[in-house]
């Protein structure tokens, strides 16, 4: 598809059919294999920052990953369909994204960083999925339709140029956007810089003690899920830890948004935004709007956290 193909506010449409939900799952669980490594090879960083993956020109990768005294990338390709490893020390090696089992497709990871002289080890146990199958034993999971994959990265794109600039409009402490492989979801924190009340924990496969140290101070935080097979809308969600009271009674733009009170949050349908005469004007209305109601009611210091437009020196105001 041409720049000239995508130029305007059009914006990617997603499948909805069940090979779409087969492929989510399957890409899902290939996700986490490459995010342990990257977990596992990395110093821990606030708020499992060195944990995510991050948008690329062609798809998903880890960034630069530290192996002793050399490095690694990992890289989802969706324009080639490959899982491209690249070394500090020239050797690389290519896996093909097609149907195969989470099984095959762990084993031929784990090979490949073996064969480039950097073996790893990862806990297989995949987290944040009930009943989960380790990685070894996964023959379930095995579909994958390209195009799919492709459509998921193109809804990943639109949604990570609109809350790059929602992050710049935001003095202080702020996390990267960046794509969190256990729940499947590209999001973006903000921060107060007040100390939270201790996550209860209890999710599926996580470990408490990260749940408390990822929402140990106050935030704001937006982002995209794609859907699941038991809950197949997709959607954009906006939440605050520790929700402020009357929170789910706020004024949220557009009047499409919506509260989900079994999680807390707000969302809005990814069709509604991608269908808009302006898609990006209204997601950022949204995630805007949904941190402006949190930020108010548990007194956040706006005037000082916030800006009206990204800073920056004069130069860069000013340039063509």
């Amino acid at each position: 598809m041409t720049l000239e193909q995508r130029s305007g506010t059009a914006w990617s449409q997603l499948p909805t059919s069940s090979a779409w939900f087969d492929t989510l799952e399957t890409l899902h669980l290939w996700t986490q294999v490459v995010g342990k490594i990257r977990m596992v090879q990395s110093p821990w960083m606030n708020h499992s920052w060195s944990v995510p993956l991050y948008v690329s020109p062609t798809g998903m990768r880890t960034s630069l990953v530290p192996y002793d005294t050399e490095a690694f990338e990992l890289a989802f390709d969706f324009a080639t369909q490959r899982l491209e490893l690249s070394t500090t020390i020239g050797r690389s090696h290519s896996i093909a994204l097609e149907p195969k089992s989470v099984a095959q497709f762990y084993g031929e990871v784990m090979e490949a960083m073996a064969s480039v002289g950097m073996p790893v080890q990862i806990n297989v146990m995949p987290n944040v999925i009930p009943d989960a199958i380790p990685f070894p034993d996964d023959t379930k999971h095995a579909a994958y339709e390209p195009a799919h994959a492709r459509a998921l990265w193109r809804a990943l794109l639109d949604t990570h140029r609109v809350f790059t600039r929602f992050r710049a409009g935001y003095l202080g402490k702020a996390s990267p956007v960046h794509f969190f492989w256990g729940s499947f979801d590209l999001a973006v924190s903000r921060f107060s810089g007040r100390i939270a009340p201790p996550h209860p924990g209890g999710l599926p496969n996580f470990p408490d003690d990260v749940a408390r140290e990822a929402y140990s101070h106050e935030l704001t935080s937006c982002g995209f899920w794609p859907g699941n097979r038991s809950s197949q809308q997709a959607i954009f969600y906006a939440y605050a830890y520790p929700t402020p009271e009357g929170y789910s009674a706020s004024r949220v733009e557009p009047d499409d948004a919506f509260w989900l009170d079994g999680l807390g949050e707000f969302a809005l349908p990814y069709e509604v935004v991608a269908s808009a005469p302006d898609p990006q004007a209204m997601l950022l209305s949204f995630v805007e709007s949904a941190h402006a109601a949190a930020a108010d009611l548990a007194g956040w210091d706006r005037a000082h956290l916030e800006c009206a437009s990204p800073h920056g020196p004069d130069w860069w105001h000013s340039r063509p």
